[in-house]
């Protein structure tokens, strides 16, 4: 068996601290963009620098810059605890910083709302400085109404609204400690994208409200052994198979009155979106089965609702981002799918061609309407519609990109080839041509230079065109040594790893190459942006389609690249990427060799309802499903060197998961290391704990690579 040398490049030594202390290269990257109804102010949320982790709030006009708030300016911000509600809420979004780390505007944006360690704070961007706003108690999400009169903010699982001299009124108080006003559910933001619960209606004097119900909802305790005298805190988790929150809506009007949004809750529990435009208030409801989505109009006056459009698939009905939405004219901008392409119809057409993968609406102003879409899975641009002028793409480099637009203009932000980049395009307007050069603006990234520079070889490999990635040690040479392979996928939904992009993910890749690796990242079936089908075909079966992806795709890249040597395979990942390595090893012992799994769903059961029952049913109609894709249970399978990662304090993929599986090795007697991150969430947030991790995964893989034996 031929030895690799311990070599790696002397810009690579520095990268797991840079990567810690930059938060993953997060910091100092523009983001949280709004638009003035002229399209000529931007506002947006960057930090201080590439490792200063404190978020401000800034002003982009006429190519400058200007500073509306900064929190270490202002007195008394920051010096009280983020209350518990909004800690759940930047959990759920994996925010990585603090400071100002979100906002919202009025219509004109003129005035900006945000919180600062539960104080309510306002700037108005025209002059000033920043100004406290006295409100009942910590306050979350706080949200200008359209004329700028009022903030609506929620606090202590109560609704408020106060006007900028401090009258505050109480909208909706919680009649139990069960009951939330005005925020989203577990499930709507972790596994719907659903991060609001409440929605300003245009005329500045009702609101849309959600109210939340968590008492049917299962109890689970997140303790930190690490320190015992530290109580758990109570977390209302449904897992898969039990009772969710009862998510009602409610109109409520600055004057006191409420009027109860009716729909038939037992047949749609779940709530997917809502909004209220100048057509009045709509939402849509999904099955718990989610095969059938509906999109309601509601009556302000009554709370009465009419079916706009109902989507059904036999798997389920795929949510997409920024719908459904409606056009000044009043057409519904819905998705639908024909199997092989998910398209954006206006009004019940179908607006965008066959194979350009809809991947979500951002806005629509007028008829106008901005999208992402992927006519290739390696990227994903801007596009927009207008009728007679058709589909044009915004966005022109390689990259995967979003934005915003308003009046005329469009802020595209993406990841490129070259990193973090974002800018201001105007002249996009209606009738714009496609060959008509639009501006385009720069607003600078201060994000650090990560310390190597990913090299991918694009590859299409085996009979499925699965797309990969392979990185090589920048100083290695072809054909002068064998090299070590290390699957570094993640493998399921929602998320490709595949791209032209120098993401943090591809950085890190090309960090264990340089140890002496061939990493090879795969995208196989159920990933995004190859086309409903293709998302589809794990259904019922979350495990065996993606696995032998991940096996035909190295098998492939093998044949291809002699220098790979696939008597010595590791595999690593983390959540759905750490569950796809430990069963790798267990049920793929001849092809991997050693595996690191970081935060593993290990037995499907434990997982929420809307991720989990959307691939694999209901656990009491399907159980079969749930044992097919479970570790549990197959722990008896083990063979092969596996290191096991969890964060103690992980709400979303609980510890459980991780100390069960672990138990079940230990009374098969089958050897397996368990690395614990106390205090760790589902995103590990310690700095130290995140350079040190990357450490010890490397080690850990190349003394399980050297030390196994050539059998099998």
């Amino acid at each position: 068996m031929s030895s690799t040398p311990a070599v790696s490049s002397e810009n690579s030594a520095d990268f797991p601290r840079q990567f810690a202390r930059t938060r993953r290269f997060s910091l100092g990257v523009p983001r949280h963009f709004t638009l003035s109804p002229d399209g000529s102010r931007v506002l947006f949320v960057r930090t201080g620098s590439g490792t200063d982790p404190v978020g401000r709030l800034w002003q982009h006009e006429d190519g400058v810059e200007r500073l509306l708030a900064d929190p270490a300016l202002l007195v008394g911000a920051g010096s009280g605890a983020v209350p518990e509600e909004e800690r759940l809420r930047r959990e759920r979004a994996r925010e990585r910083s603090v400071g100002v780390v979100s906002y919202a505007t009025d219509d004109a944006a003129r005035l900006v709302a945000f919180a600062l360690s539960g104080a309510l704070w306002a700037v108005r961007t025209d002059d000033g400085a920043p100004f406290s706003v006295p409100a009942a108690g910590p306050v979350v999400d706080p949200r200008p109404s359209p004329d700028g009169r009022h903030i609506a903010y929620v606090s202590r699982r109560c609704f408020h609204v106060v006007d900028l001299t401090g009258a505050d009124r109480q909208l909706a108080r919680a009649e139990g400690p069960e009951i939330t006003y005005g925020l989203a559910e577990y499930v709507a933001a972790e596994s719907m994208n659903r991060m609001r619960g409440y929605w300003w209606a245009p005329d500045s004097r009702h609101v849309l409200v959600a109210r939340v119900d968590t008492g049917p909802v299962e109890r689970r305790y997140v303790g930190d052994p690490a320190d015992p005298t530290r109580p758990p805190q109570t977390i209302r988790y449904p897992a898969a198979g039990t009772p969710n929150a009862e998510v009602t809506l409610q109109i409520l009007s600055l004057e006191g009155e409420r009027v109860d949004v009716e729909w038939d809750r037992k047949a749609y529990e779940y709530l997917v979106d809502a909004g209220w435009d100048a057509h009045g208030p709509y939402l849509a409801v999904q099955s718990r089965d989610q095969r059938i989505v509906r999109t309601l109009s509601v009556d302000a006056a009554t709370g009465a609702t009419e079916v706009l459009h109902e989507r059904t698939d036999p798997a389920w009905v795929e949510l997409v981002g920024g719908t459904p939405a409606r056009t000044a004219s009043g057409a519904l901008v819905l998705p639908e799918d024909d199997g092989d392409t998910r398209y954006l119809t206006v009004g019940g057409r179908r607006v965008t061609p066959d194979g350009l993968q809809l991947c979500a609406v951002l806005g629509v102003e007028g008829e106008r309407v901005l999208f992402t879409a992927s006519e290739d899975p390696l990227e994903t641009h801007v596009w927009c519609h207008e009728p007679g002028h058709g589909c044009r793409r915004l966005s022109r480099d390689p990259g995967r990109y979003t934005g915003v637009g308003r009046g005329g203009a469009v802020v595209v932000a993406g990841v490129t080839p070259r990193g973090e980049e974002a800018g201001v395009l105007r002249g996009t307007g209606p009738g714009a041509g496609a060959d008509e050069e639009a501006s385009y603006q720069a607003i600078a990234s201060l994000a650090e230079e990560p310390s190597v520079t990913p090299q991918p070889l694009h590859l299409t490999l085996g009979s499925r065109r699965l797309r990969g990635a392979l990185f090589l040690p920048s100083w290695h040479e072809e054909g002068a040594a064998k090299l070590p392979v290390l699957l570094d996928p993640y493998g399921g939904p929602a998320m490709q790893l595949v791209g032209r992009a120098r993401d943090w993910p591809a950085c890190v890749s090309q960090w264990f190459a340089e140890q002496g690796f061939a990493v090879l990242v795969v995208d196989g079936r159920g990933t995004p942006n190859r086309g409903p089908a293709w998302e589809k075909t794990i259904h019922g079966d979350q495990l065996t389609p993606a696995l032998e992806d991940q096996v035909d795709a190295l098998r492939a890249a093998g044949a291809r690249f002699g220098d790979l040597d696939l008597t010595r395979v590791a595999i690593r990942g983390w959540s759905f990427g750490g569950f796809l390595a430990a069963a790798a090893v267990l049920h793929h012992p001849d092809v991997f060799h050693a595996a690191v799994a970081g935060a593993p769903p290990t037995d499907m059961r434990l997982y929420d309802t809307h991720w989990k029952e959307r691939f694999l049913g209901h656990p009491d109609e399907q159980p079969e499903n749930y044992v097919r894709c479970s570790l549990i249970g197959h722990g008896h399978l083990l063979r092969r060197p596996l290191l096991l990662v969890h964060g103690l304090a992980d709400d979303n993929v609980a510890a459980a998961h991780t100390l069960r599986f672990s138990a079940e090795l230990l009374a098969a007697g089958k050897p397996h290391s368990v690395l614990p991150l106390p205090g760790a969430t589902h995103l590990p947030a310690d700095d130290a704990v995140n350079e040190q991790l990357l450490h010890f995964q490397r080690d850990f893989l190349l003394e399980a690579l050297a030390g196994r034996d050539d059998v099998e």
